[in-house]
């Protein structure tokens, strides 16, 4: 049995990665094949299916086109040609991914901003995405203005559904445009390795980096997740990730518009919105954030989760505890989980449902992908280099930095970098395994297993050192799944006179009173004593990016002190053993060294 078992793993592996592979070389490099070739074909085919489900109704395919046509005309008329660049910057709707596809149409590149940004980070945007024209959504003409105090670089503005000092009405310059398909001569001279899209890193610390996103690397996450999900024409996605970010505006926005099926774009995430929406448009897909499945496991139960029509959730990010508890609540019959970043040359996908694994690449198989995992050193942050003066490969059960080689000659493995030279080489690894070579630096710490699977532990930023031992933030978090506890958010910080960081967990509890007694020895059996958290931070609600990533650098700057914190601080007293009020009195003991931690 054991033998079978093996077996029939194996054969299921290899003949999907087979068909993956084979099916993407269609669009792929050398195929000639560009965004919009790709996406008219699906149009050809199902002109009448629907493209968007939307609470007024639906806009098929053709609907979808026609718009994107006369946007393609209306840039035209501006005077944009290949390799001009447009912002937009506009929440959740269906015309958002008409406008970028109206735009590739005539190899114009699309700026997509996020649309959280105001003042200095929406300038800064703006200016190194080079926009010569920004599309705003009315909504958000306040935060164009705060950008606009700024220094930012002149630029035609156009408003969509409202009105704008000093900005033109993009609805009406639409209404003036041609809807019939541009000729394809219009784009002749595009190449598959120009860009299609400008997107930023997210991030959790710095101003935002422009990466750039080819034809190529583009139509690869229009399509993997799509195959590898097996998507069909009746398959209608769930968005309520940001359009402007690769999961949701690529990853799972292909997901429907490669194969015929429909997108149900809802403006944001809501916990308690999210099964209703299910069932009121009979979404068989949803593109997740892991913390997005955590805050699901975490709300109250509902009908309206019972009986659904999801067959398959897509994304990145969800810890072993919480697919667990996802797929055991809500039975979903698959969950697809894979890791990548916008801008990277790294991409893993899970096939086989493993819980926790970000994918699997089998050594008989591993001269088809790029990735490695080095030696780092935790106190400089960087990989270990060994005598010789290479990074030392870590062993199955070892953790390391994920890397990925550099291969210009072939598309998947390239590293097209960011608008800056600078940002771009702070991401290369050079003379890793012999002199010459360049590996994409991921800045993640992952470990693989024997048979090839990889999971992710931290970000390398996210590690800190307490009492001469690494600590994984992701890893102390998970700890934290305990009741009443709806987030953790663990980040190291200073404590005088000890070398390393202390652990500190910002935790947001539900309604319920926390059993701290029961949380304490919850988190003393399954910690070692030098991952516990010396501190908890006890919030209403956390910070995070607008994929449900923590902002640590806030927390991190503002430390332990109770005089300048207003949220509750609690700390693991070591003589008590238990979790304590932090009085100025125990904060002084502590920096004065009087109280031993």
């Amino acid at each position: 049995m054991g033998l079978f078992t093996a077996l029939q793993r194996e054969f299921d592996y290899v003949s999907g990665m087979l068909r993956v592979f084979s099916a993407v070389k269609k669009v792929g490099a050398g195929s000639g094949v560009r965004v919009p070739d790709h996406i008219e074909t699906t149009i050809d085919r199902f002109p009448d299916n629907p493209m968007a489900l939307l609470d007024e109704g639906e806009i098929s395919y053709r609907e979808f086109e026609a718009y994107a046509n006369r946007v393609a005309h209306w840039a035209l008329a501006q005077g944009l040609t290949r390799g001009d660049t447009v912002a937009l910057f506009m929440g959740n709707r269906w015309e958002y991914i008409a406008i970028w596809f109206g735009l590739s149409k005539i190899g114009v590149v699309t700026a997509l901003l996020n649309n959280q940004l105001s003042g200095h980070s929406l300038t800064h945007c703006l200016n190194i995405g080079e926009a010569k024209h920004i599309i705003l959504e009315g909504v958000l003409g306040e935060a164009f203005d705060s950008a606009r105090a700024c220094e930012l670089n002149p630029m035609g503005a156009w408003v969509l559904d409202g009105e704008l000092d000093g900005a033109e009405d993009f609805g009406a310059a639409l209404a003036a445009q041609s809807d019939a398909r541009p000729d394809r001569s219009v784009r002749a001279e595009v190449k598959p390795e120009d860009p299609a899209l400008k997107m930023f890193t997210s991030g959790t610390t710095g101003l935002p980096k422009a990466a750039v996103m080819t034809h190529i690397r583009t139509l690869y996450y229009l399509n993997i997740f799509a195959l590898v999900a097996k998507c069909q024409p009746s398959d209608r996605m769930l968005m309520v990730l940001p359009l402007y970010h690769a999961t949701g505006g690529l990853c799972g926005v292909g997901c429907a518009i490669s194969f015929g099926g429909a997108l149900i774009i809802r403006p944001r995430f809501s916990a308690s919105s999210f099964w209703p929406d299910v069932q009121r448009f009979k979404a068989t897909m949803f593109m997740y954030v892991g913390e997005l499945c955590r805050f699901l496991v975490n709300s109250e139960p509902s009908a309206a989760e019972q009986n659904h029509t999801v067959r398959c959730a897509i994304g990145n990010g969800m810890r072993r505890d919480v697919w667990e508890a996802f797929q055991a609540r809500f039975h979903l019959p698959q969950i697809v989980e894979f890791y990548g970043s916008t801008e990277g040359n790294v991409g893993l996908v899970n096939t086989a449902n493993m819980p926790g694994a970000v994918g699997r690449v089998p050594g008989y198989l591993k001269n088809r992908f790029n990735i490695d995992l080095v030696k780092f050193d935790m106190d400089a942050e960087m990989p270990l280099r060994g005598a010789d003066g290479f990074c030392v490969a870590c062993q199955p059960g070892e953790v390391g930095e994920a890397i990925g080689r550099i291969d210009p000659e072939d598309a998947r493995f390239r590293f097209d970098g960011y608008g800056s030279k600078e940002d771009t080489e702070k991401k290369i690894l050079r003379d890793v395994y012999e002199k010459g070579d360049a590996w994409f630096r991921t800045g993640d710490l992952m470990s693989r297993d024997k048979l090839g699977y990889y999971y992710f532990i931290d970000r390398v930023g996210d590690t800190y050192r307490w009492k001469s031992e690494n600590v994984a933030t992701g890893e102390v978090a998970e700890a934290f799944t305990f009741d009443g506890i709806e987030q953790a958010n663990v980040y190291g910080v200073e404590v005088k006179g000890h070398s390393g960081r202390a652990g500190m967990a910002a935790l947001v509890t539900g309604d319920q009173p926390l059993d701290l007694a029961a949380l304490h020895a919850h988190v003393h059996a399954n910690l070692p004593a030098y991952a516990r958290p010396l501190f908890l931070r006890l919030q209403e609600q956390t910070d995070t990016t607008g994929t449900f990533k923590f902002r640590k650098v806030d927390l991190v700057k503002e430390g332990f002190d109770p005089a300048k914190i207003s949220d509750r601080i609690l700390f693991d007293h070591p003589t008590e053993n238990a979790y304590v009020p932090l009085t100025p009195e125990l904060y002084a003991a502590i920096l004065s060294g009087e109280l031993r931690v």
